[in-house]
């Protein structure tokens, strides 16, 4: 699925002390487990600067099993759930996050 990710958080963002070393956002028009719009890790090789906005496909669903949010993972490139994981972790250390390739997610959870 392809999807516009308005980045809100991008790279080098300072949030709770921590360096976002990914550009992070939401996809406008889909709400997410928290009432408010979907969040959004952009992951791309080419993009290590912050940008306002980024298209491509949900790869990925990184769930918090300690929290009601889950955030989508945006991509032109493909990676498996361990390099995901080593992207993000950053931020998510601070839950108990899996993550969930696109093609074993069910559709329905989305």
């Amino acid at each position: 699925m392809k999807v516009k990710v308005t980045v809100d958080r991008p790279i080098g963002y300072i949030h709770h002390g921590h360096r976002y070393e990914v550009n992070y956002g939401f996809v406008d028009g889909v709400i997410g487990g928290d009432g408010a719009w979907q969040d959004a890790y952009i992951l791309d090789s080419k993009i290590d600067y912050p940008v306002e906005s980024y298209v491509g496909n949900v790869i990925a669903v990184s769930v918090r099993d300690d929290d009601v949010e889950t955030k989508w993972i945006v991509s032109n490139e493909k990676y498996d759930a361990e390099k995901i994981y080593d992207k993000i972790k950053f931020f998510e250390q601070f839950f108990k996050t899996h993550i969930y390739l696109i093609e074993n997610y069910p559709a329905d959870k989305l």
